[in-house]
């Protein structure tokens, strides 16, 4: 998502970046995960940020499918791995509600 803005702010404000910017990737990424956890509950969030870079606000919606979108990759980069750990432990998906439960026994 970090990646995702800093190439909207690039796009929206002639070329002005963000990743030679240290603190304004740390605040970037601040926003990012405020708006990570914020899409978890609902479908959109907001990203503000005052004064991004050279005075620059940064104000984005990111709703909860352009999320997914953005880390569909990722996702679907973990499928192979858990498929393996389900057959070594002998497990099927359906089972992983149960598997869960147990660990706080």
């Amino acid at each position: 998502m970090v990646d995702w803005c800093v190439q909207e702010f690039k796009k929206n404000n002639r070329g002005v970046t963000v990743k030679d910017n240290a603190r304004a990737l740390r605040r970037l990424r601040t926003s990012c995960e405020r708006a990570k956890r914020t899409l978890s509950t609902t479908t959109q969030a907001n990203i503000e940020i005052d004064a991004l870079v050279e005075g620059i606000d940064f104000n984005m919606v990111i709703t909860r499918a352009k999320f997914e979108s953005l880390c569909d990759a990722e996702f679907k980069r973990t499928i192979a791995p858990l498929d393996q750990v389900l057959r070594d432990a002998k497990m099927s998906k359906d089972q992983i509600h149960e598997a869960l439960g147990q660990v706080g026994q």
